[in-house]
């Protein structure tokens, strides 16, 4: 069986989110997905299958943590549908059908793949007790996401504290249903990014996840309304690095991206 690992939100090897894609037939039982996924052991492997013709999605995708299944995720979605385009099978527009809904990934020519979807809704809360001891820094507003993606968005001051972060994992667990996401308008208007961001997840197994394309959904109307632009780039990630170009269409978010097959290989199990 093929298997792949593929960085997402980067057009050069071992930089932004690695994710595991693997191409079936139809679903396994969720415990063999569930081993695969904490055998590759990255934030997240996708698991996809072809639908029938005629309906209103062309594959099935699942994504897994090694822990946990997941509700969305955008840089495994990023990946599987560079190997769908990179291997011949698919073209033009690819409609996936997830937990989230139906999610559109488009082909540009210049390799670049932009994905649709739902934009996750904001709601101004007070940062929980322990969260700013939890993420070492000063805190300037919290926003909950609520069961969309289940993340809190925490701006802080400067990009500077964002990158400097050393959060506890232990205590950071229990702050939301998925994880924390620690944010700051660019230093520079002249980064080529408008924002950065960290993403921390140990509640579904996930201590940091390099380039979280789902956690964007929330991050692209947050500072879109800042800054008064539909269209933004974002810069996340701690060791590994990678760019999101944003561009909110009603409800929708589209997030932008390219992506470098690194390992082509076989799944013996």
């Amino acid at each position: 069986m093929r298997i792949r690992i593929v960085d997402a939100f980067t057009d050069r090897p071992f930089s932004g989110n690695p994710a595991g894609v693997l191409l079936l037939d139809s679903f396994p039982e969720d415990a063999w997905l569930r081993s695969v996924a904490a055998e590759v052991n990255l934030s997240e492997t996708a698991f996809a299958h072809p639908l029938p013709a005629g309906g209103e999605a062309d594959w099935a995708l699942r994504w897994f943590t090694p822990t946990t299944e997941v509700d969305m995720c955008g840089h495994a979605t990023l990946a599987t549908a560079h190997v769908l385009h990179t291997t011949g099978a698919a073209t033009g527009t690819v409609r996936f059908a997830a937990r989230c809904g139906v999610l559109g990934a488009t082909a540009e020519a210049d390799g670049t793949i932009t994905m649709d979807f739902p934009t996750s809704p904001l709601t101004p809360v007070a940062a929980p007790d322990g969260l700013e001891e939890a993420l070492g820094a000063e805190i300037v507003a919290v926003h909950d996401t609520g069961a969309h993606i289940g993340d809190l968005v925490v701006e802080l001051r400067d990009e500077a504290a964002v990158r400097s972060l050393a959060p506890d994992f232990a205590a950071l667990r229990t702050m939301s249903s998925r994880g924390t996401v620690a944010t700051a308008a660019a230093e520079r208007p002249d980064s080529g990014y408008d924002f950065v961001s960290r993403g921390f997840f140990p509640a579904v197994g996930i201590d940091e996840d390099p380039v979280t394309g789902s956690a964007h959904t929330a991050l692209a109307p947050y500072w879109s309304a800042r800054f008064g632009r539909d269209e933004l780039t974002g810069l996340q990630g701690g060791a590994r690095t990678g760019l999101v170009r944003t561009r909110l269409r009603g409800g929708r978010t589209l997030l932008g991206g390219r992506a470098v097959t690194v390992v082509d290989g076989e799944l013996h199990a």
